[in-house]
Formats: structure tokens, sequence, C-alpha cells
């Protein structure tokens, strides 16, 4: 959250954003930060951040291309069998995998403080869900659009 309020206080500060837009911006942020905080109390899992977002492509070189010269994102890691690239700075964000059907999202993965399989899975369970592992995915859940959501630790 303090990010999110530093970037507001930065816009401000630049003038790009009205201070009637800042006051709407932190209040906003506020109120959310209250339901947030009130849904993390019950959820069985703590979410700390979006991991990573896996995306199909046709062609893997100009894709890597876009995001390093337009993010500034370099490869950290490549699985060439399964034509996966993983990008980021620091760590990875963007995952990209050769494969049809293309342009789309195939996957998020959200982290979780305390990972552990096994937990994770029981807990999944007892909120009749099933745990799923595959190449694609990892371990995952689908969400009730059928979307395949990864969880990994933090």
């Amino acid at each position: 959250m303090n990010n999110v309020v530093d970037d507001l206080v930065a816009q401000f500060d630049r003038g790009t954003l009205s201070r009637r837009d800042l006051i709407q911006g932190l209040t906003a942020l506020a109120a959310a930060g209250g339901a947030a905080t009130a849904a993390a109390q019950t959820a069985p899992f703590k979410s700390t951040r979006i991991d990573h977002i896996s995306v199909q492509v046709t062609d893997m070189a100009r894709s890597i291309e876009f995001y390093e010269k337009i993010f500034g994102l370099r490869v950290i890691n490549e699985d060439k069998e399964n034509e996966i690239v993983r990008m980021g700075v620091t760590r990875i964000i963007v995952s990209l995998h050769r494969k049809a059907p293309v342009g789309i999202v195939d996957h998020f993965a959200i982290a979780i403080d305390d990972f552990d399989r096994e937990a994770v899975t029981a807990e999944l369970a007892k909120h009749g869900l099933k745990g799923e592992q595959n190449l694609d995915y990892g371990f995952f859940v689908r969400d009730p659009e059928g979307v395949p959501v990864q969880i990994v630790g933090t």
C-alpha cells in the first residue's frame, strides 16, 4: 500500500494529479485497505502479490524483444524443450509460452506466505476446491470461471 501512496504523492508533486484526485485516491485506498484487511483475516491464505502472468505467443523472439525494449525486462530463465521463457528484472513477472491458442493470458500466479502443497491442498478441499498440477500452470486451482490460478510460495 505504501508504494501506491508514494506513487499518488509523486504524481501530485509532478503536477499530473490534482489535489482532488489525490484525496479521492487516498480515500479509496484507505477504504479498500480496510476491506482487504477484513477479507485477509477470514481467508485461508495470505496472498502477498501477483507472482507472474503467463502469455501464450506465436513468435518467441518478437515477444522477448517487445518486453525487453518496452519494459526493460530480461530473460531470467528458459525451458527450451517446452518453449517457455520467463522474464523480469529481479524476479519473474512475465512468462512467455509459444503455444496455441495465442494472444491469451493462460494463467496467473498468486504468491502466498508459508506455502506447503499438502496443507494448501487440504485447505482447498475444505472449500470444495481441488488443487491440480501440470506443466503449464504448476500447482493451481481453478477460479469460478475456470481460470487457472497458480499458487506459489512468497
